[in-house]
């Protein structure tokens, strides 16, 4: 494999995780636990109040930290590579 690859492979998996850890904390962070309707816009809302927000920056917050990771992963996989 080639060490491209591999740096894409390393952004995927840090973006994976990335996801994970989103679900888990919209899961957890709302006043209703668990993934329902309930519960995942609570748990959006909690993460969005944390950012000055509601329920939309909660969204916004938890989308872009896949994306965070996966390109700081990669980044970092490149960095280190050379």
């Amino acid at each position: 494999m080639s060490n491209e690859n591999k740096a894409k492979v390393a952004g995927a998996a840090g973006g994976a995780t990335g996801v994970a850890g989103s679900i888990g904390t919209v899961a957890a962070a709302g006043a209703v636990k668990g993934l329902s309707a309930a519960g995942i816009t609570s748990g959006l809302a909690t993460v969005g109040g944390v950012v000055g927000g509601g329920m939309a920056a909660g969204l916004v917050t938890v989308a872009a930290a896949p994306l965070a990771l996966g390109g700081i992963a990669y980044g970092l996989y490149k960095w280190l590579d050379d």
